[in-house]
Parts: C-alpha cells; structure tokens; sequence
C-alpha cells in the first residue's frame, strides 16, 4: 500500500516492537541450538535456514511502519538473544545491528511508503546480505573455500528473501486478517488471506 506514514514513534509502537523482538529472540534460542547441532555436517550448505535470525528485521517494519522498525527489532531480538546466552555471545548484538540496517534499506529504498511484498523480499535479501558479509569477515573467512564463500553468501541472502521477507509478509497479513493490528496502519489494511 502507499501511504505515507508519520515517522513519530508511540508508546504502543515501542511496546509492539519490542513484544516482536523478544518473540522472536525466544526462537532464535531453540534456532541457535539447531545450527550448532548441524555444525560441521552441513557448512556452508546449513545457511538455508538462517533467515529466522532476519524475521524481526522485516516484521517490524510490516506492522510498525515507521523508519527504524527493522533496526530497533533486530538489535533488541539479539540483545535478548545475548541474555539468553548465545553461544556467539555479544557479537549476536553487532550482527543484529548489520541485519537491521540491511533490513531497514528494503523500505527506506521507497522512503517508507510501500510495504509489499517485494519490499519484504528485497528487505529480507539485503539483511541477508549483511548478514552474510559478516559472517564471512568474522568466523568463516579463514575456513571456507571461495566457492563454499559464494555458496554461504547465496543461500543466506535467499533464505533472507524466502523465510524473512515472504515469511514476514505473510505473518503479517495473517496478524491484519485477526484484527489485532487494526491500531496501525499495517491493520488497517483488510486483506484476504
């Protein structure tokens, strides 16, 4: 839909953005457990499921509308990871930091006036791109080969698309369909779903 959307955030935005974000750093707690199990078994070919990692970077966007959805859900998700004891530790809060702003440039791309669904595929491919980038400079860059790079890059920016970005849309259209967003203008959009 193209509408242009007040940037000024309220109470009820910070508090639904952040119920977003702690979810979805309960999930990335069961997540984490199962890419370490796959750990060694299926590098680089188990980045097919990374994209649950970007949901919040895309979600918040979807339903909040408001420039910096995408960032605060992201960092807040994986501060809470973090507190949940990542095996990653800290560096979870500067990779959700990279994934948020990679997610945030699928909607600033249109100056945060459409949220369809190839806004949500591009948001989620580029927090997936930076997620990628990341992850190569920061703990694979020594270990994998420059094919098994490109292989990594690839199915973590198309995880992102299909998990994050149509997933994400999906959510939220279901979400619209129950009434729960009808104080956004994300629920305001009556949608058959």
């Amino acid at each position: 839909m193209q509408t242009a959307t007040p940037t000024r955030w309220r109470t009820v935005d910070i508090v639904v953005a952040s119920i977003i974000a702690v979810a979805f750093a309960a999930v990335f707690y069961a997540w984490n457990n199962l890419w370490n199990a796959l750990d060694g078994w299926a590098l680089p070919w188990r980045a097919v499921i990374y994209g649950i990692w970007l949901v919040p970077g895309v979600l918040g966007p979807l339903v909040i509308r408001k420039p910096g959805a995408g960032l605060y859900t992201e960092v807040v998700a994986a501060s809470v990871s973090a507190l949940f004891g990542s095996a990653w530790g800290l560096t979870v809060v500067v990779s959700g930091l990279v994934q948020g702003i990679g997610g945030e440039f699928g909607f600033a791309l249109t100056g945060y006036r459409s949220y369809r669904l190839g806004n949500a595929l591009l948001a989620g491919a580029l927090a997936g791109g930076g997620a990628a980038l990341f992850d190569l400079a920061v703990y694979y860059g020594d270990t994998f080969t420059a094919a098994q790079k490109w292989t990594y890059a690839g199915l973590v920016v198309a995880s992102g698309a299909i998990v994050a970005g149509a997933g994400s849309w999906a959510l939220q259209r279901s979400l619209t369909a129950t009434g729960v967003l009808d104080r956004f203008p994300s629920g305001r959009e009556r949608v058959a779903v």
